[in-house]
């Protein structure tokens, strides 16, 4: 909840380009979401439905804000904001569509929305958590290239490539491992 929270107020911080406080509140993102892994690694008990729901949830606000206002901010090129975006949305469609698909009838809005009522485990590929690693630097790298004034950097623009390859490849692997990447709950 609190990396959903910081999400708008890291947008209007690079839009607003404050990036020096913007570069604190996105280390306190990842914080956040570095000791919300480990809780749920650690303690059972800490694991929940809902959590597992809102943790890609957080991850997808926060890329999402984070690309367009860094966009906005003229320090991520449009097309490569584009292509992030667009694989995002293809990704949450897919998931939609699992979530009707492994529903058990009758389908209701009610349990459809239900976060506590698990159908589908989704799987992410190697390739999407090394893709996920690789935005997350850019965007670290490009929030601190103003404040260390490397912003026309030859070595940011080689890291807007790889990034631009490890999403044009994990959109792949989703693509070809479709269904290997999704484990359906038979308990409900």
């Amino acid at each position: 909840m609190t990396r959903i929270g910081l999400a708008p107020v890291l947008g209007y911080l690079i839009i607003e380009e404050d990036f020096n406080v913007a570069l604190g509140v996105f280390a306190l993102a990842g914080l956040t979401d570095l000791l919300d892994g480990f809780i749920a690694r650690n303690w059972a008990n800490q694991k929940s439905a809902l959590g597992s729901a809102l943790d890609p949830l957080a991850d997808k606000i926060l890329i999402s804000i984070l690309y367009v206002s860094l966009t906005y901010a003229d320090l991520i090129p449009v097309p490569l904001t584009y292509m992030i975006i667009s694989r995002d949305v293809m990704l949450i469609a897919a998931v939609f569509y699992v979530r009707y698909r492994t529903l058990p009838t009758p389908r209701t809005l009610a349990k459809y929305f239900n976060p506590c009522y698990a159908t589908a485990r989704l799987k992410p590929t190697f390739i999407s958590k090394v893709n996920t690693a690789v935005q997350l630097i850019l965007v670290a790298a490009s929030l601190a290239a103003p404040v260390f004034n490397y912003a026309d950097s030859i070595c940011l623009q080689i890291l807007w490539c790889c990034t631009a390859f490890t999403t044009a490849a994990s959109a792949y692997s989703y693509y070809h491992y479709g269904r290997k990447t999704v484990q359906v709950i038979k308990d409900r």
